[in-house]
């Protein structure tokens, strides 16, 4: 949800803020913490207890809240970076000022892949605004574990197409030709070359494509769909329709073994102003999508093995911007998963009395990345890679697996 969803606003409710409304902030911020002026903002949406489990949801998010008893919400992320393309690049990378590769490379990197025929990666209507490529690269790591985008931010999904899928001048068999002589070049250069891990991507980058000109166009094809799974997705719905083909083809991608997939909706949750209405709009297009997403891995089976994780690269202040608006916020927020092993119907961790920082059970985003990879059965110590003479890693030298929330 790129732009920084309000935790206020969504599934953090702090009661406070209505009891002090219009009230400056009542303490100072700590050394090192940016705290925008303004007044105290409460929530215009309710908060309800909802499943067995009695998680608080806000009523921006009516159809999610009935699959609260799977959702493990966790309060107290911090990350850093006060700038959206630094926060962003934290949450996908790592890192908010290096190239570094996305964590799909990583996982991709560690796990291989369960289709031959697809990519092990894929980015859905990828965020290029703000992140760029850098967000599904796969930098120092070999190509092959790069993300492959499916649409754009600009473009509707109303036709999911992976670009230049086919070629249309070209037969199979003449490219199967053209292939093998341009192997057989890249294969003599790597043997004189001994070693090259970019090299080597390359040359299964190259296969990978061939193959996917025949398995990839009818994995994007939803026209077997069933009506009902349809609707469940919101899709030929208004406003629902683009980000419920996002999330169906999300479905479909992990069905068929793609290790790791992006979704990502429109840069549209940074709300300086606006915050109500733009908030309402925003969850209208996500809320019924996204619960169709849960439901529909859940009676497929697919959710107990699949991870799904639901946020922004920050929050938003307790304080208002103008009349009605929220500032960023990196030192705390709330994102959620489901499914892939972790406890649902969970809230962990806490931020304080207003919502502005995270003070208890505290989760930094290397943290969040080391428990996913913990998840996904890789240490995230020992996945390393080394490039200019040092291992790297996605959580750098931190990180610290979120055991409290494990099943």
């Amino acid at each position: 949800m790129p732009g920084g969803p309000s935790q206020v606003d969504t599934f953090d409710p702090k009661q406070l803020l209505m009891r002090d409304r219009d009230k400056p902030f009542p303490t100072p911020a700590p050394e090192g913490v940016t705290m925008a002026p303004g007044k105290l903002l409460p929530s215009p949406w309710e908060f309800k207890k909802h499943g067995d489990s009695g998680v608080e949801i806000s009523s921006l998010f009516p159809q999610l809240a009935s699959s609260a008893d799977d959702l493990c919400i966790i309060r107290s992320l911090h990350t850093n970076g006060q700038a959206h393309g630094q926060a962003i690049m934290k949450l996908h990378t790592g890192s908010e000022n290096q190239v570094r590769p996305s964590a799909g490379s990583w996982i991709l990197y560690g796990l291989g892949t369960e289709n031959q025929n697809l990519p092990g990666f894929i980015t859905i209507s990828p965020l290029t605004a703000i992140a760029g490529p850098q967000a599904y690269g796969s930098a120092f790591l070999p190509a092959v574990y790069q993300g492959t985008a499916v649409g754009s931010e600009s473009t509707p999904l109303t036709q999911a197409q992976i670009r230049h899928i086919r070629n249309p001048e070209t037969p199979l068999d003449l490219q199967r030709q053209q292939l093998d002589f341009i192997q057989e070049l890249n294969r003599e250069h790597l043997q004189q070359a001994k070693a090259d891990a970019q090299l080597e991507g390359v040359i299964e980058s190259y296969e990978l494509a061939f193959r996917m000109q025949t398995e990839a166009p009818k994995l994007t094809d939803i026209s077997g769909e069933s009506k009902a799974t349809l609707d469940l997705y919101g899709i030929d719905q208004r406003p629902t329709d683009d980000f419920g083909r996002e999330c169906l083809l999300a479905r479909r991608f992990a069905e068929r073994g793609v290790r790791f997939i992006q979704v990502s909706h429109a840069f549209k949750w940074d709300q300086h102003t606006n915050l109500k209405r733009d908030h309402e709009r925003n969850a209208l297009e996500v809320d019924k999508p996204i619960a169709g997403l849960l439901k529909d891995l859940k009676e497929r089976g697919l959710l107990e093995d699949t991870l799904v994780l639901w946020g922004g690269e920050f929050g938003r202040t307790p304080t208002a911007q103008g009349a009605d608006g929220r500032d960023h916020n990196p030192d705390g927020f709330t994102m959620w998963l489901a499914g892939g092993g972790v406890k649902g119907g969970l809230v962990h961790g806490a931020t304080d009395e207003y919502g502005f920082r995270a003070v208890e059970d505290k989760v930094h985003i290397h943290d969040l990345h080391a428990t996913i990879l913990h998840l996904l059965g890789l240490d995230h110590k020992r996945l390393t890679y080394r490039n200019a003479g040092r291992d790297f890693r996605l959580t750098d030298v931190a990180g610290n697996v979120v055991r409290p929330i494990l099943a």
